[in-house]
């Protein structure tokens, strides 16, 4: 498998057509969208569709922007016996009740093509193998144990409207007020739900923004410190290293 191109945070109030060509195309929409084939199939803010080379159209659901990442690749034999051998629901629009681990892998793949590296092949087929598994457990999960998860719905809002809006004062203690539960009962739930905390939630939210600024935008690193939420710009360096593993200076000469 040969990724070809990557493309993250695409932001348009057009209807799109896309595909055509050799690549088999990847799509992760992040905004309500419809599928244009004839019917028009709307979803939700957590969707995707996996296609070959046949165009397809698409249009925001809503009148509204339409946001999404495309992974463009080529496949060999070998590749589509094992996309075959899962059953991947193929051009149509696929349900994704939890999009951030899918968004995460892309963000990680879009860093490594920049960087390059021996490996390099053999990690973006991994990735995009660990996407393909990710489409197959959310399909798998309309009838798995996940919604049993006390107020799993909400949470689900909850945690899409962080990354929908990450400079949001998101206080613990509002949210428990609104869903009218504790503290340490949120921590709890969240926790069994999605695998990490409310507040590390809102921490990557803000530094997926951070990166969004810096690969688009001139503004400084203090500036963008502020814009995504931080009184601190040293505080927001630190973090920014520990979770990206570079600078926000680095970051950007590497991005841009």
């Amino acid at each position: 498998m040969k990724i070809t191109k990557i493309t993250l945070n695409v932001s348009t109030k057009r209807i799109l057509t896309t595909g055509g060509g050799q690549d088999c195309v990847f799509v992760l929409f992040r905004t309500p969208v419809s599928l244009k084939d004839g019917n028009s199939v709307d979803h939700g803010a957590s969707a995707s569709i996996l296609y070959g080379t046949s165009p397809l159209t698409f249009a925001p659901a809503d009148g509204k922007e339409m946001r999404f990442d495309v992974v463009r690749f080529r496949t060999t034999s070998a590749d589509r016996q094992y996309m075959a051998s899962m059953e991947l629901p193929m051009n149509s629009l696929a349900e994704i009740p939890d999009s951030i681990s899918i968004i995460n892998i892309l963000h990680s793949m879009k860093e490594r093509l920049l960087s390059g590296g021996r490996y390099l092949s053999e990690y973006m087929e991994l990735a995009m193998r660990m996407i393909f598994i990710c489409i197959c457990d959310s399909n798998a999960s309309r009838t798995s144990d996940i919604p049993e998860i006390s107020r799993y719905k909400e949470l689900k809002e909850l945690r899409d409207s962080i990354y929908d809006d990450p400079l949001n004062d998101w206080s613990v203690s509002d949210i428990c007020s609104s869903l009218g539960i504790s503290r340490t009962y949120f921590h709890r739930i969240y926790m069994q739900a999605f695998g990490v905390t409310c507040r590390q939630d809102v921490i990557e939210s803000r530094l997926l923004r951070a990166e969004e600024l810096l690969r688009t935008t001139d503004m400084s690193v203090s500036e963008i410190s502020e814009e995504c939420g931080y009184e601190s710009e040293s505080y927001f360096m630190r973090q920014f290293r520990a979770k990206k593993g570079c600078t926000p200076t680095e970051f950007r000469r590497i991005n841009k």
